[in-house]
C-alpha cells in the first residue's frame, strides 16, 4: 500500500511539471508569435550641415587621393628543387604622383632588393613600375609607369613647418588601400638612425596614424599640399605608437630632380681637401680663423672656382 501511494505521488509530481512547463511555453510562444503588423522602420534625424573642419578633411581627401597609389614589390625566388623561379610579393608600400610624366615617388625601403613593382591606381588600373633612381641615404625612389594623366601631388614647403599644424596622411596600412589618418607635427629636424645605412636627418616627427604599409605615402598640410614622405615610425609593437617620420618635402624637391635626370643624387660637396688639426693650430698662431686647402679636386666646384692647393714645403730631417 505504502509503494503505491509513493508510486501516485511520483506521477503527480511529473504531471504538475509537465503543466507547469507547457504553460511557461505557451506564454513564450504568444510573446514569439504575437507580433505587430503595424511595426515599420524608425525616422531618421536629420543631420544638418557637416562641422567646418569634417567638411575641410573630406574634400581634402577627395582631391588628393587619386594622386595616392598603391605598391606591391615582388622579388624573384628559385625552387631548389626544380630551379624554376618564381615572383613573390614583398610586402606592400604607398606612393604618390609626382609629375605629369608618370613618375612615382616612394621610399626606397619600399622597393628595396625587389625584382619588380606594380604600381595600383585609385580607379583600379595596375601598371609595371621601372625603377629611375634612389638616395638610400634620404630613403628615396623614384618609378616610373608611363602615365600622364594622373594628378599629381600639389607640393608644399617643409622649412616653414611650425609644431601643432595639422597634417594629414593617406596610405595602405597592412595593405588596407587610400587609408586616411589625421594628426599634427609634433616636432621637427628629428633624426632616425638607419638600421642598414646613415642616419636620416632633418625628419618630421607626426603623431598621425602610420603603420607598415604607410610607408611611401604623402603626408599632407591642412591645404592639401605634399609637406613629407611617410617613413618609418617608432614601435616596440611593430603597429603606430604615435611617433611617425616623414622625410620633409623640401629635401625631396632637392633629391628628386636629380635622380630623375641622372638615377642617382650625388651630396654638394666643394671639392676641397682640408687638415683640420693644421688649420686649427694657424688660427691659434695667428689669431684669426683661416683655412688651408690641401688638395683640390679636379673638375670639382673648387676647381671652377679657380682655388689652389696649398703648396707645402716637406720640413727638413
Amino acid at each position: 500500500m505504502g509503494d503505491r501511494l509513493l508510486v501516485r505521488l511520483f506521477w503527480l509530481a511529473v504531471a504538475a511539471a509537465l503543466l507547469i512547463l507547457l504553460w511557461r511555453g505557451g506564454t513564450y510562444l504568444a510573446a514569439w508569435t504575437s507580433g505587430r503588423p503595424d511595426a515599420v522602420p524608425r525616422l531618421v534625424t536629420p543631420r544638418g550641415d557637416l562641422a567646418g573642419d569634417e567638411q575641410t578633411t573630406i574634400e581634402l581627401f577627395e582631391r588628393s587621393r587619386d594622386s595616392v597609389v598603391f605598391i606591391t614589390p615582388r622579388a624573384q625566388v628559385v625552387d631548389v628543387w626544380t630551379r624554376n623561379v618564381f615572383s613573390v610579393p614583398r610586402g606592400t608600400g604607398s606612393g604618390f604622383i609626382w609629375d605629369d610624366a608618370g613618375h612615382v615617388i616612394t621610399n626606397f625601403h619600399v622597393v628595396e632588393n625587389a625584382s619588380e613593382a606594380t604600381v595600383k591606381l585609385a580607379d583600379g588600373r595596375s601598371f609595371q613600375a621601372t625603377l629611375v633612381g634612389a638616395s638610400p641615404a634620404h630613403d628615396i625612389a623614384v618609378l616610373r609607369i608611363g602615365v600622364s594623366f594622373q594628378p599629381p601631388v600639389p607640393l608644399g614647403s617643409s622649412a616653414d613647418l611650425r609644431v601643432g599644424q595639422k597634417v594629414f596622411a593617406i596610405g595602405n596600412p597592412f595593405g588596407l588601400d587610400w587609408t586616411l589618418t589625421t594628426g599634427i607635427v609634433s616636432a621637427l629636424d628629428r633624426s632616425l638612425s638607419g638600421e642598414r645605412g646613415p642616419a636620416i636627418d632633418h625628419l618630421i616627427q607626426t603623431d598621425a596614424a602610420i603603420n607598415p604599409g604607410n610607408s611611401g605615402g604623402p603626408l599632407l598640410d591642412s591645404a592639401g599640399r605634399l609637406i613629407g614622405i611617410n617613413t618609418a615610425i617608432y614601435s616596440p609593437s611593430g603597429a603606430s605608437a604615435g611617433i611617425g617620420f616623414a622625410v620633409p618635402v623640401d629635401t625631396v624637391n632637392r633629391v628628386v630632380p636629380q635622380l630623375i635626370r641622372s638615377g642617382r643624387y650625388v651630396r654638394p660637396a666643394l671639392g676641397i681637401e682640408v687638415d683640420t688639426a693644421l688649420n686649427q693650430r694657424l688660427a691659434e698662431l695667428r689669431g684669426e680663423p683661416g683655412v688651408i686647402i690641401l688638395r683640390v679636386a679636379p673638375g670639382s666646384a673648387a676647381d671652377a672656382a679657380g682655388l689652389k692647393g696649398a703648396r707645402l714645403s716637406p720640413r727638413a730631417a
